[in-house]
């Protein structure tokens, strides 16, 4: 997106009411996940999503790609956090998020607007309000935004991260920072979502 600039890297607010849908997953803190390029694909191998500390967020299961399998997103302990299925007969490529019963939690399509490449809704618990979450940037190309349509920014994508000491860093590692407030696994779940339909347009 030649006509868009991300934000210039800076410290995240506290997003108040909290946003997302597991309270345990929250952030604390201005919080840092480290991402691969390629490795979200729907191959079918199990990966996990790890913070700067070297702690996992989430693991995923992978199953290949078809109407009814999915991806199955689950908690360090292997707790079931919520499935993620590729949206079949679907003009614009889209995921949904749903419960071990597949109720529909949240939904993550491409976006063809002005400025945004992908959004995300769902309700939000805390407040039963409805939510879209925009991406705008170019989201492997170094830098992008995650925003609340009409709000603030709630994380930030780069191919750096600073005030680091120690991480082990290659031109396929990139980084999402996420305001504090904010759900690690839902945000987790969106870059997975992301990386695919990137990766399915490169095919």
């Amino acid at each position: 997106m030649g006509f868009f600039t991300a934000s210039a890297p800076a410290q995240l607010h506290p997003v108040n009411p909290p946003l997302g849908l597991h309270p345990n997953f929250f952030a604390k803190q201005p919080t840092t996940l480290v991402l691969k390029e390629k490795v979200f694909s729907w191959s079918g191998d199990d990966f996990s999503v790890k913070d700067t500390n070297g702690f996992t967020v989430v693991k995923c299961h992978g199953q290949a790609i078809s109407f009814r399998d999915r991806k199955v997103i689950n908690d360090p302990n292997g707790n079931f956090l919520f499935g993620l299925r590729n949206k079949l007969l679907t003009i614009h490529k889209t995921f949904i998020g749903e419960t071990q019963d597949e109720r529909e939690l949240f939904r993550i399509r491409k976006r063809m607007s002005f400025g945004s490449k992908m959004e995300a809704t769902f309700t939000n618990p805390s407040t039963g309000q409805p939510i879209t979450l925009l991406l705008k940037g170019d989201f492997w190309g170094g830098s992008a935004d995650i925003s609340i349509e009409n709000g603030p920014v709630v994380a930030q994508i780069s191919r750096q991260v600073f005030n680091m000491r120690e991480v082990f860093t290659d031109q396929q590692t990139y980084f999402v920072t996420v305001a504090p407030g904010v759900d690690l696994a839902l945000i987790a779940a969106i870059c997975i979502c992301f990386d695919e339909a990137k990766n399915e347009n490169n095919n």
